[in-house]
């Protein structure tokens, strides 16, 4: 059967988007058929994460507003043929799209694909609700610091008030050492603040800027954020994998963050 999802974050730069690409991978190279759908209205940026920036001929509002079939605007991701892209436009506003537009959109990528990942935009106005009505599911994405925690509340509340299930969560740009020096809340400590279940988290990593700065997903790049992205991929599928252990590093002379 199949699940739509909604990544979302409240506040901009938790890197949304990022875990988006590296989810939708993931689960297409577990032969499972996926679309990841951007629905970032002017601001689009999974083409370019996956590397897929200059194969985008169609885009969502063109398929919104029956300007092609919903198979033009569908751009295949080679390196995993199980995940297709639905990207967005770069021109235009969210107020192009509609909820009755992209529930049609969503019912038909039901039936092609198992997993619908729709990225949205930061914040919680329309661009956010439009693509929410669609969704089953919610993976919420926070960094560990107050602000972003602050916004994810109110996320929350958004997805409550539009009668969906409390969300998954993902805390990202984790320094490990940090929080092993009480200088940075746990991944824990931000899920039982938020009162959500812990999917995982992501460690602060330069394998991340490394991959984008070729166009390519962190899940190509042996890195730290790779290993924890798997992990998080296998629990999304209902694995089960224990949380890494935040351990102070051991020196000559003592421990130290």
């Amino acid at each position: 059967m199949s699940q739509t999802w909604i990544v979302l974050s409240g506040k901009g730069g938790v890197g949304k988007s990022t875990i988006t690409a590296a989810l939708a991978v993931t689960l297409a190279r577990r032969q499972l058929p996926t679309v990841a759908v951007d629905t970032d209205i002017g601001l689009r940026s999974l083409d370019m994460l996956l590397g897929l920036h200059n194969q985008i001929v169609y885009d969502v509002i063109d398929v919104a507003h029956k300007d092609c079939k919903l198979k033009y605007a569908l751009v295949r991701y080679a390196q995993a043929p199980s995940l297709s892209l639905l990207p967005a436009s770069q021109l235009g506003s969210s107020g192009d799209l509609t909820e009755e537009m992209m529930e049609r959109i969503v019912r038909k990528l039901r039936k092609r694909f198992s997993y619908v990942l729709m990225d949205s935009p930061a914040g919680l106005e329309h661009g956010v609700v439009c693509p929410l009505q669609s969704a089953d599911h919610a993976l919420l994405v926070v960094t560990p610091d107050d602000v972003s925690i602050r916004d994810a509340e109110r996320a929350i509340a958004l997805l409550e008030a539009n009668h969906k299930p409390r969300p998954m969560l993902v805390v990202n740009r984790v320094v490990p050492e940090m929080v092993a020096s009480g200088e940075m809340y746990s991944p824990q400590t931000v899920a039982n603040t938020l009162d959500v279940p812990l999917l995982g988290f992501v460690p602060e990593d330069r394998g991340v800027l490394r991959a984008q700065n070729r166009h390519q997903t962190v899940m190509d790049e042996a890195c730290p954020a790779q290993q924890a992205l798997l992990r998080i991929s296998q629990r999304f599928l209902g694995e089960y994998v224990p949380m890494p252990p935040f351990q102070r590093k051991r020196r000559f002379f003592g421990l130290f963050g």
